[in-house]
């Protein structure tokens, strides 16, 4: 109960920052204040839960065998909870606003490629800084994810939103800050993500 109650924590925060910095007038600055949020949401949590925050996440850690089979339906459950109630409390009661509906529908391959090479790089570092014993103990591992969605969610951000989490697209639906019809599209790319970084980081790192 104490891992899913963290990972509902995380989440509940890395999409009120995600929501309220879109909708809120943040502009430019908006991968900053997302990035800096899960930065501190991952120095809180890591401990407890490993801090995934994001299904794809899970899937990963599970695929590299850091996360037992038991674990990953309530993880899940529970990030994706944290993220519908987020995404409902910012949108429909603290801003009252919602968004504009991002379509993809005409450019779904180049977000699809977006989500995945986001949600790898995501993947990739959690599973480097935080999963491999020859970075145990390490100081950094917070920044190092924080930083990650910072330079990924400006990078991508005009693509494909940037969701990289399972969670935060169906978040992005609730508020339509981009359309429930984009879900299939972040759903493929960021499985497709998850995946091929944790079978990279097995084939480069091994399964210690």
């Amino acid at each position: 109960m104490k891992k899913l109650l963290t990972e509902f924590i995380g989440t509940f925060f890395l999409v009120i920052a995600t929501t309220l910095c879109i909708l809120g007038g943040t502009g430019n600055l908006a991968p900053l204040g997302i990035g800096v949020m899960l930065m501190g949401m991952v120095f809180a949590g890591g401990h407890i839960s490993g801090a995934h925050y994001n299904p794809a996440v899970t899937l990963a850690v599970f695929l590299r065998g850091k996360c037992a089979a038991s674990d990953v339906p309530g993880y899940i459950f529970a990030q994706f909870l944290g993220a519908s109630i987020a995404s409902l409390l910012a949108s429909g009661f603290l801003l009252n606003k919602m968004g504009s509906g991002m379509d993809l529908s005409t450019t779904f391959s180049q977000a699809i490629a977006a989500e995945i090479i986001g949600t790898f790089a995501w993947c990739w570092v959690v599973l480097n800084v935080a999963t491999s014993k020859d970075t145990e103990g390490n100081s950094f591992y917070g920044i190092a994810i924080g930083l990650t969605i910072t330079a990924c969610t400006f990078s991508f951000g005009g693509i494909s939103g940037a969701a990289f989490n399972p969670a935060v697209a169906l978040a992005l639906g609730i508020s339509n800050i981009s359309s429930f019809k984009n879900l299939w599209i972040y759903g493929v790319g960021e499985v497709i993500g998850a995946v091929i970084a944790a079978y990279i980081f097995l084939f480069a790192n091994g399964k210690d």
